[in-house]
C-alpha cells in the first residue's frame, strides 16, 4: 500500500512539471516551389532513320481479256511461262467472224466492179460528147452521179472489209510486252465472251523491272527528293540489302492515310524478285531545317491534345504542338513557339498552368 501511495504522488508530480512547459508555436513556413529542369527550343531540323512498309509490283502488267467473242482454239502458254513481246499466246476461233469478213469481201469486190463499169461508161460519154448533139448534158451529168456514188459505195465497203479484217486479228492474242504468264484461266474448247470480264484469260506481268511502291508520311514526303538513295530489305532475302533510287513521286496527298505515294524502280535482271513481295524500305531523312526541336521528353501526348509546358518568368504555359521527325533524343515540333522559348524537360500531364 505504501508503494502505491508513491507511485501515484509521483505520477501527479510530473504531470504537473509537463503542464507548466509552455507550448511550441507551430510554423506555417510555405512549402517551396518545384523546380523543373529546362532546356531552350532550337531552330534546327532532326536527322533520323526511318522504316516504312512497301511493296514489289510489276513495272508493267495487263489482264487478257477477248476483242471478240468465240471458242479458244489453242493455249500456247502457261503460269510461269517467259514471254518476248509479239509472240502468240492463244488463238480463238470465231466461224461467224470468218463468213462476215468473206462476206465483206464479196461486197467490195462486187462494188469494185460496178465503179469500173461506171468509170468505162461516163468516159465514152465524155468522147462522144465532143461529136455536137450526140450526147446531151443530162446524160452526162447522170452518169458522173452515178459515178460519184458507187465511188463512195466502193470505199464503205472497203472499208467493212478491212474493220472485219481487223476483227479476225483480234482472234490471234498476243503478248504486248516482255513478261511472264501469272494467270491463266481458259483452256481449249472454252467459250469466251466480249461483254462478261469477270475473270481475263491471262494475265501478263513484266518482272525484269519492277516498282517498290512505298507510301510516304506527308510531314516527311515533303523533304524527299527525286533520286534521293534509298535501302530496303525484303522478307524473302532476310538480311540481304539492296538499294535503288526515288524515280517517281505522285505528287498526290492520300486523304485517308496523310501520306505521298512513292516509286523506286528495281532491275531484276536474276529474276531474284517477284510482284507482290513485301520490303521495308530504310532511308535518312535530313529533317525540316526551319522547324524548332525540343527533347523527346518535353512533350506531353494525352488523349486530347499534344503539348509542351513553356517556362517564362516563372510561370507555366501549355503550348500545344505537332510533332515530325524524331530521333532517340530529340523532336520535331510545330506550334506557337519560338527559337529561344524554354520548356520543361521531364513534363508530365500533372504539371499544371501557373497564373
Amino acid at each position: 500500500m505504501k508503494y502505491f501511495i508513491v507511485l501515484i504522488t509521483i505520477v501527479f508530480a510530473l504531470g504537473s512539471c509537463s503542464s507548466n512547459k509552455p507550448e511550441e508555436k507551430k510554423s506555417d513556413t510555405k512549402a517551396a516551389a518545384p523546380k523543373y529542369e529546362l532546356a531552350v527550343v532550337e531552330k534546327a531540323g532532326v536527322s533520323t532513320i526511318i522504316k516504312l512498309p512497301a511493296q514489289m509490283a510489276a513495272f508493267e502488267e495487263v489482264s487478257i481479256f477477248p476483242k471478240v467473242n468465240g471458242y479458244v482454239k489453242n493455249v500456247l502458254v502457261d503460269i510461269g511461262t517467259k514471254v518476248s513481246q509479239g509472240s502468240l499466246l492463244m488463238t480463238l476461233e470465231a466461224p461467224e467472224l470468218e463468213q462476215a469478213s468473206l462476206q465483206a469481201r464479196e461486197r467490195f469486190t462486187r462494188a469494185k466492179a460496178d465503179l469500173s463499169l461506171d468509170k468505162e461508161h461516163f468516159q465514152r460519154l465524155v468522147e462522144a460528147s465532143k461529136t455536137p448533139g450526140a450526147i446531151s448534158p443530162f446524160d452526162i451529168s447522170t452518169a458522173k452521179t452515178k459515178l460519184d456514188a458507187d465511188s463512195a459505195l466502193s470505199n464503205a465497203e472497203k472499208a467493212n472489209w478491212q474493220m472485219q479484217q481487223s476483227m479476225m486479228d483480234y482472234l490471234q492474242i498476243r503478248a504486248p510486252f516482255d513478261g511472264v504468264i501469272t494467270e491463266r484461266n481458259v483452256h481449249p474448247g472454252a467459250l469466251v465472251s466480249a461483254v462478261t470480264k469477270d475473270k481475263p484469260m491471262l494475265e501478263l506481268k513484266q518482272v525484269k523491272h519492277l516498282r517498290l511502291q512505298v507510301d510516304i508520311p506527308e510531314g516527311t514526303a515533303a523533304a524527299i527528293r527525286n533520286q534521293d538513295t534509298v535501302s530496303f530489305y525484303t522478307s524473302a532475302f532476310p538480311g540481304k540489302k539492296m538499294t535503288g533510287h526515288i524515280s517517281r513521286k505522285s505528287m498526290n496527298i492520300n486523304s485517308q492515310l496523310r501520306s505521298e505515294r512513292m516509286e523506286i524502280d528495281v532491275m531484276n535482271s536474276d529474276g531474284l524478285l517477284s510482284p507482290g513481295m513485301f520490303a521495308e524500305v530504310v532511308f535518312q531523312s535530313t529533317g525540316n531545317h526551319e522547324a524548332l526541336s525540343v527533347p523527346r521528353s518535353a512533350v506531353v501526348t494525352s488523349t486530347e491534345r499534344k503539348y509542351v509546358l513553356v517556362m517564362n518568368d516563372g510561370k507555366i504555359k501549355k503550348v500545344d504542338v505537332s510533332t515530325g521527325n524524331e530521333s532517340t533524343t530529340k523532336v520535331e515540333v510545330y506550334g506557337l513557339l519560338q527559337a529561344g522559348d524554354k520548356v520543361i524537360v521531364n513534363a508530365n500531364d500533372e504539371i499544371k498552368e501557373t497564373q
